[in-house]
């Protein structure tokens, strides 16, 4: 027996190390530490060979985690897939009372070891209890002597602290959670103010959802005609190549998903009768969680998560809350790019049906107008009596075919310049300044400092309309009597300035419906340019484009 002396010392250090233990739990953050620092406490305090710690999943029924001390990596490796919670581990699960045998092997609920496991022989089971409910058990094996009164108490007070560490390390990584989830829907509403490209808003979704609820694939599917689902974002694990592809919605979950309008989750996908099993092998996926995008009680697509990346690949109502969020925000996204696309749509129509209209108004004013007179004068040609009067018919006649060809040719310019995409911008517009000043008598001095190179062909086409238009106003509005262009390239930009002497007008005043104006600086702005217009009352008026060239 050993002296009282040293029996007070070794309990003394004991109670030392236990409390020493405590403060470094209560100062560790990090969860997965937590639990490491727990398991080797225990063996500390207890002398036990071995410890580990076992947290019980959400089902209660077994270990999604196991955490060790006394094992060593190449031991890990032979003994393979760690415990799941079968045998007296379950004994615990059930029944969350302290548990201590002298001889683990012989107790009847014992399963045995798996091959190239090291014999245990004394053990010691603790619950750790977080507010009355089993968070994990502490199990300690191979103490020399047996495991006694003392070690049991003192692994229950171990038990306690580790219960408040695990509890601050949760509610740590949930804050840290949240302040992550919080940033990313932070990145995507900014992205919604800035962002034009519908796959560039919906791959950053995906990518950024996949990371908070930390998942194997996500995918973001829209509807594609009739009764199809296409793959629009694709990111993570085994996603090459499915952006594009497109499924049956009434054939599919996520279809049905689609139809009902509300969140779904799946914990084994094979067992899902509406789980097109084809697609889940392709995958190579196991469990699903599917969140529909909603807008205005509308579902205008959904967003599909596989395999949750952890022990337990099952995704949680955390995950569908966090999913819920990320796609009210992809919803806004698709319905804003849909309006978008339905407004520039109604913009080109309306600008078609105004150039038809004063086609269709000028082919009757001049053109047609011509072509009776044409008729008229082949009529005096045939009733003409003799050869002089025939010369003078044709003569005229003559006449009348040139002014006509020359404004079919006028129309055709304006519709699209042959010139501009043979010969470049300033040709065509060299062509279209002769032109303007042969039919209004306003002067007209271009001057370009471009260079010799070509600007790209959207540039150019960019560029021409806009000064066309211009000019179209200096007529219809300006009272003008000279107009000056001039083109500059410079520093990756490309610079047209347009000035005219005429009344002037208020920028402010121009109605929604004013294509002209309005047309210009949309035309300007799908290019990431600018325009700005100054146009004092009496002063003249000048407008003046920037546009990048990449």
């Amino acid at each position: 027996m050993a002296p009282t002396g040293e029996v007070d010392k070794a309990a003394i250090d004991r109670l030392r190390a236990l409390v020493d233990a405590g403060i470094a739990l209560t100062s560790e953050l990090s969860l997965d530490s937590v639990l490491q620092r727990i398991v080797e406490a225990a063996a500390t305090i207890t002398g036990a060979k071995y410890a580990a710690l076992g947290v019980i999943d959400r089902s209660g029924q077994r270990l999604e985690r196991f955490v060790t001390t006394g094992l060593s990596s190449d031991e890990h490796a032979r003994i393979g897939e760690l415990p799941r919670g079968r045998g007296i581990l379950g004994v615990l699960i059930n029944d969350a009372r302290p548990l201590r045998l002298e001889e683990l092997g012989r107790d009847p609920r014992a399963v045995g070891f798996p091959p190239n496991h090291p014999p245990m022989s004394s053990f010691l089971g603790v619950p750790i209890l977080l507010r009355g409910v089993a968070y994990g058990n502490l199990y300690l094996t191979e103490k020399p002597g047996g495991f006694t009164d003392e070690d049991e108490e003192l692994v229950m007070l171990l038990a306690a602290q580790a219960a408040v560490a695990v509890e601050n390390a949760r509610l740590y990584e949930s804050a840290t959670r949240w302040s992550r989830q919080l940033e990313s829907l932070n990145e995507i509403g900014m992205a919604l103010i800035g962002e034009l490209e519908l796959d560039r808003l919906l791959e950053l979704v995906a990518s950024s959802l996949r990371e908070l609820i930390r998942a194997r694939m996500v995918l973001i599917v829209l509807p594609s005609g009739e009764d199809a689902l296409r793959v629009e974002a694709a990111v993570g694990q085994g996603s090459d190549g499915l952006h594009g592809w497109t499924f049956s919605r009434s054939a599919s979950k996520a279809g049905r998903v689609f139809s009902r309008g509300r969140s779904e989750r799946v914990d084994e996908l094979l067992e899902d009768p509406e789980v097109d099993h084809e697609s889940a092998r392709r995958f190579a996926a196991r469990t699903g969680l599917y969140v529909p995008l909603i807008v205005r009680d509308r579902a205008t697509g959904v967003i599909v998560a596989h395999d949750k990346q952890g022990p337990d690949n099952r995704f949680g109502d955390d995950d569908v809350r966090v999913s819920e969020q990320f796609a009210a925000r992809a919803a806004t996204a698709v319905d804003l790019s849909e309006r978008v696309a339905r407004d520039a749509l109604r913009r080109v129509l309306s600008g078609q049906e105004l150039e038809r209209r004063r086609l269709a108004r000028e082919l009757h004013d001049e053109t047609g107008q011509a072509l009776t007179s044409i008729l008229l004068g082949l009529k005096n040609v045939e009733d003409a009596k003799d050869a002089s009067n025939v010369r003078e018919a044709a003569a005229s006649l003559r006449q009348l075919v040139v002014a006509t060809l020359q404004d079919v040719r006028r129309l055709a310019v304006e519709l699209r310049p042959k010139a501009l995409d043979d010969f470049g911008l300033v040709p065509a517009l060299e062509r279209l300044v002769e032109t303007f000043r042969e039919h209004t008598s306003i002067e007209v001095q271009l001057e370009s400092q471009l260079g010799d190179g070509r600007l790209p062909e959207e540039v150019e086409t960019t560029l021409y309309r806009l000064i066309q238009e211009a000019l179209t106003n200096v007529v219809k509005h300006a009272q003008a009597h000279t107009v000056s262009i001039i083109l500059v390239r410079r520093d990756g930009n490309v610079s047209a300035l347009i000035e005219d002497d005429g009344r002037g007008f208020d920028p402010e005043a121009i109605r929604d419906d004013a294509l002209g104006l309005v047309g210009m600086r949309e035309r300007v702005g799908l290019l990431g340019g600018r325009l700005t217009i100054e146009a004092p009352t009496g002063a003249g008026t000048t407008l003046a484009v920037e546009v990048p060239v990449r």
